[in-house]
């Protein structure tokens, strides 16, 4: 499966295959493309074991519907010494992860390698690489919290809009206008549901995200979610090693000793850290920081590399070795390498050697299932995975500007949430009846 062989616009559902969608915006191509990727796509989520995948192109949809941009990840070497080297340390570290164009990861990475090798040799220079390193964190974290404050101020706004005129007309244009640009704080809370809303015989959904930004959580809040992490407490929780299967129940009115699980939970992993991590006391922590803070906000350390848990190693290949990264990647290999399970990505480009290399050996398992949902293939990392690891049948495909466009994607080809149940059910009781909708329909045509 060359990348040469693919289009701009992807799909594989199951033994339906287009590799060069043409016109897929079209409202019949749309409604033949629904009858094959949402009925495949609702089974799917109903799978034993389901984990979701969000990459920074999660944020980006969200952003982008809402008007805004999310934090820019150029990276920026004003300010160190040895800035060529540490330049050429960065491109190669993202060359050898299969990125192309180094990021802003890439150059805290070589930084932090840089400011330990200079104090090792006793340099002075590595308080400048410090000191740098810090003013490199701190502008990057102001732009995370810039993207969530234009991200809650845009859904705000949304949600404090004036209705439409009582004229019919305008209510009708109205409603066309929005459904050509969904609401966001909708959009957000319809993506999570869709894929959150579970019978309770199958386990929780798995959220993981290497993310820094705290959208999840806040659309987990709009939706009412309840998300279960590591972490332990409530004025600062912290992060814990134990591995229980904690779970929320409930006691149905009348019925004691019975408990049943309480919908809408959903456990959530932060792979490679959050905005609201700090490291105190030899503990990691999870501080009191609201959704889209200023820059000055006290929780926000004038020191962020001594406390924000964002990539504290010199290799990224080897950062799942250390505390709590070694934790927090159990639980990704635990969740998605066994049987029976389902693994759905969106909005991540396969850039990250050490994600990719587990979702290949999950892949190594014949009854597991990976589904890509992406706005594109950059560098072509996506059809060259698939190409590497083969298991064809195991890989489902939804990549184009088209399916990996948000808006569209929950629409049209997302299963809708907490509805699912009921229809299955309906369906049961009137075949059981005898009554078949097609032959009713007809009858009732002819008559």
């Amino acid at each position: 499966m060359s990348k040469n062989t693919w289009g701009t616009h992807v799909y594989r559902i199951g033994n339906e295959e287009n590799l060069d969608v043409q016109d897929p915006d079209d409202s019949k191509s749309i409604e033949l493309q629904k009858k094959h990727i949402e009925p495949w796509l609702a089974a799917v989520f109903q799978s034993e074991h389901l984990a979701l995948l969000l990459g920074s192109g999660f944020t980006k949809a969200v952003a982008y519907q809402a008007g805004t941009s999310a934090a820019d990840m150029a990276c920026d070497y004003g300010g160190f010494p040895l800035d060529e080297k540490l330049k050429d340390a960065a491109q190669q570290a993202a060359v050898a992860m299969g990125r192309g164009e180094a990021n802003i990861e890439d150059q805290i990475r070589a930084a932090n390698a840089l400011a330990q090798g200079l104090k090792i040799l006793g340099d002075d220079r590595h308080t400048e690489v410090t000191t740098a390193l810090d003013a490199l964190f701190k502008n990057f974290l102001n732009g995370i919290s810039k993207t969530e404050r234009e991200l809650k101020s845009a859904v705000e706004k949304c949600a404090a809009a004036e209705p439409a005129d009582a004229d019919p007309a305008a209510e009708e244009k109205a409603g066309e206008e929005a459904s050509e640009t969904l609401d966001p704080l909708v959009m957000l809370v319809s993506f999570l549901l869709s894929f959150s809303s579970r019978t309770a015989t199958r386990e929780r959904l798995h959220i993981f995200t290497t993310n820094y930004d705290r959208l999840i959580e806040y659309g987990a809040d709009l939706a009412g979610l309840h998300l279960l992490d590591r972490f332990v407490g409530c004025l600062e929780p912290i992060f814990r090693s134990s591995r229980l299967d904690i779970d929320m129940h409930y006691n149905p009115p009348g019925i004691r000793g019975e408990p049943r699980y309480l919908e809408g939970v959903v456990r959530l992993t932060k792979l490679h850290g959050s905005l609201d991590w700090v490291c105190r006391n030899s503990f990691v922590r999870k501080v009191g920081l609201p959704f889209g803070p200023q820059d000055d906000h006290p929780a926000i350390n004038d020191q962020p590399s001594d406390s924000v848990m964002i990539y504290p190693n010199s290799a990224k290949d080897r950062e799942t070795s250390e505390y709590p990264y070694v934790e927090l990647f159990r639980d990704y290999a635990a969740a998605i390498c066994r049987p029976n399970s389902v693994l759905v990505t969106y909005g991540y480009g396969f850039g990250d050697e050490h994600i990719n290399r587990t979702i290949a050996d999950m892949l190594t398992i014949p009854s597991t299932h990976i589904v890509i949902i992406s706005y594109g293939d950059e560098g072509g990392r996506i059809s060259s995975f698939c190409k590497q690891v083969g298991r064809k049948a195991q890989i489902s495909l939804l990549i184009g500007p088209h399916f990996g466009n948000m808006p569209t994607l929950v629409e049209n080809y997302l299963p809708k949430p907490a509805i699912d149940r009921i229809t299955i059910r309906q369906t049961e009781l009137l075949r059981n009846r005898g009554w078949e909708p097609a032959a009713h329909k007809s009858g009732e045509e002819e008559a």
